[in-house]
């Protein structure tokens, strides 16, 4: 037996295939239904990573009788969160709205037109720790929506009103570096001194606020505490590579095994620019790892990158990691004891040798491994591909290039204007975050190798996304007109990833200082004031914005190349954390950083500022004096 999601192509939703639940996917479809039978919408939003997702599903949706109760009283639609980032990002702000907190698996329930009015995440099967039964939810829904239906119904406006009016507004307060100063105390205020990372446990390793504290002299300790705790904690993977989405304690002993492309893409970035930064060689053992696990474990067959890695494999969660004690003592702090469920997650060790890492890393390549999402997103390979890009230039690594160009490739070509793809098929229209991180992954993968397409492709998506997302008042929406959402949205709070806003916004005025083009700038700036009052009240939730504005209030290294390539040369450059720079070199049609600058057999270096330029050096020793 199997549900419409038999037709679809998200690993998540063919999770879901078989369920005796009467599933649709999101679309016109499912609300048709709703409104013709005159029954709500029951929504139930997660993904294939997802620990609890997997969960509800043997209890509840695998569970005939709660099916049918399902079936009778609801249209019942699964949403995968990664492929409707949009549809997901509407409901979590109401299920937050109603309850104060949101997750995954998420559970919405919805007027016939997908106005929500009540919401939740996990529900039991029976009743525990204060949690009502799903089954006696889904009854007391049906029973409000046939006695009390004109609550729901000025519930759910009540809700709808609350979500469209949370739309930011611009301000008319300046953009000044009181806002960075302000940001950088607050931010620290919540580090852990002792353990690193921010705030008690569960504890994720927040990309995007690292990313702006490498920013920020002041942060050195509490940024240098963070990176290396985790870099030694179990929530990196110590055989493998690559970071787990969270830690459960506060140590960053024990991880939910589940590995994400967007977190270890971006945390790739980050240890590569905190090399640059600080020249440990632990930052650039932890990049280079966590850039390898991607090529040999999350690679497609096309070049690009699947989307995630399971917590699970034989029904448990982190079996594939873990290990008794006999098979790996006295290495990685192993105990009889162990530090989950009886069983051992690797530290960090430095005594193990070569060959008996390489020997634990094969046998564990025998275990049955987890489940994958193969799916594509534009927008997640773009984070790799800036990641790889910037890596590839840092640590002289062809390879790395090899896979960044590759993913770019593949991600224009075979998906175009498109979001998500698997098994050959490209759908759903790109939104936001797609134009936005892909413009900033080619356009980091043309300051890695002066190829001009990559920097035509970068601009060509920034212009697009002005097109397709930009607001004349201010910001840019996540989705496009006309979509199939009951709002649009701007996206300013981030938390895993980086505000695709924000993205666009840093990509805007670098694209603004490479070709002198206003057109760029503005749009930039105005969003910049659309994120003031998050940058003034809640900067840890947008560090990606704090990001922008540096740049935006800072004076950028413009730096022109000419000439042929030169390793020693370039190596100044891109070993150097310089995050408030642009660079230009190849084709300089068009460029105006390259403007009346001839190419010649010498390579040499051009380091200006406002377009006003220091003397070209071919000297590596000049070079650097220059940048500082």
């Amino acid at each position: 037996m199997s549900n419409r999601l038999i037709e679809e192509t998200s690993p998540y939703l063919l999770q879901h295939a078989h369920n005796p639940v009467d599933w649709f996917a999101w679309g016109d479809d499912a609300l048709a239904e709703a409104k013709r039978r005159d029954v709500p919408l029951l929504l139930s939003i997660g993904y294939a990573a997802c620990h609890w997702c997997h969960v509800m599903e043997r209890e509840s949706f695998e569970d005939e009788t709660t099916a049918h109760v399902m079936n009778e009283h609801f249209v019942c639609v699964k949403v995968d969160r990664e492929e409707r980032p949009d549809v997901d990002a509407i409901y979590m702000s109401a299920t937050q709205a109603l309850t104060g907190q949101g997750g995954w698996p998420m559970t919405v329930f919805c007027m016939p037109d997908g106005v929500p009015f009540l919401a939740g995440t996990y529900f039991p099967p029976e009743e525990r720790h204060g949690m009502p039964s799903f089954r006696r939810v889904l009854e007391q829904v049906n029973e409000l929506w046939h006695t009390r239906r004109s609550d729901l119904v000025a519930q759910g406006q009540r809700l709808l009103q609350t979500i469209a009016q949370s739309a930011p507004q611009a301000s008319n307060e300046p953009l000044q570096s009181g806002l960075l100063a302000a940001a950088t105390t607050a931010i620290l205020g919540t580090h852990d001194s002792v353990n690193g990372g921010f705030g008690h446990a569960p504890k994720f390793p927040q990309a995007p606020v690292l990313e702006f504290l490498l920013r920020r002299p002041s942060a050195r300790d509490a940024l240098d505490l963070t990176l290396r705790k985790m870099a030694l904690g179990g929530i990196y993977d110590q055989l493998g590579g690559g970071f787990a989405r969270y830690a459960v304690d506060a140590t960053w002993t024990v991880p939910h095994f589940e590995k994400m492309l967007y977190d270890n893409a971006q945390l790739a970035r980050v240890y590569t620019h905190a090399w640059q930064a600080y020249k440990d060689p632990l930052y650039k053992r932890v990049a280079i790892e966590t850039l390898t696990y991607l090529i040999r474990d999350m690679r497609d067959a096309g070049g690009a990158f699947h989307s995630s890695q399971d917590a699970d494999s034989e029904g448990e969660e982190g079996k594939f990691y873990v290990w008794d004690y006999d098979d790996v003592a006295p290495h990685f702090g192993a105990t009889r004891e162990g530090n989950f469920e009886g069983k051992n997650i690797l530290l960090a060790d430095d005594n193990v040798p070569d060959e008996t890492r390489a020997r634990l890393l094969d046998e564990r390549n025998r275990r049955v491994r987890p489940g994958k999402d193969d799916k594509v997103l534009a927008s997640w390979n773009g984070l790799a591909i800036a990641a790889l890009a910037e890596a590839g230039a840092a640590f002289d690594r062809a390879d790395f290039l090899d896979a960044a160009r590759a993913a770019a490739r593949f991600v224009r070509d075979e998906m175009a204007d498109l979001h998500t793809y698997r098994a050959g098929k490209a759908h759903i229209p790109a939104l936001l975050e797609d134009h936005a991180f892909m413009a900033d992954g080619a356009l980091a993968l043309y300051e890695a190798t002066f190829e001009r397409e990559w920097l035509d492709h970068a601009r060509d998506l920034a212009s697009k996304a002005l097109d397709l997302f930009g607001d004349p008042s201010g910001g840019f929406f996540t989705n496009r007109a006309g979509s199939d959402v009951i709002v649009r949205q701007k996206e300013i709070v981030e938390s895993a990833t980086p505000s695709p806003g924000a993205v666009l916004a840093l990509v805007l005025q670098r694209l603004g200082v490479l070709f002198d083009d206003g057109a760029f700038k503005k749009p930039s700036v105005d969003a910049l004031r659309v994120a003031h009052v998050y940058m003034d009240r809640a900067p840890m939730a947008v560090p990606t914005w704090l990001c922008a504005l540096d740049f935006y209030l800072a004076t950028p290294k413009e730096i022109a190349f000419t000439g042929p390539r030169d390793r020693a040369l370039l190596g100044v450059i891109y070993e150097r954390f310089l995050p408030n720079r642009v660079m230009a070199g190849g084709d300089a049609d068009g460029i105006a950083l390259l403007a009346d600058k001839p190419s010649t057999d010498e390579p040499r270096a051009f380091v200006c500022e406002h377009f006003a330029c220091k003397a070209p050096t071919s000297d590596p020793d000049v070079l650097a004096t220059q940048l500082g």
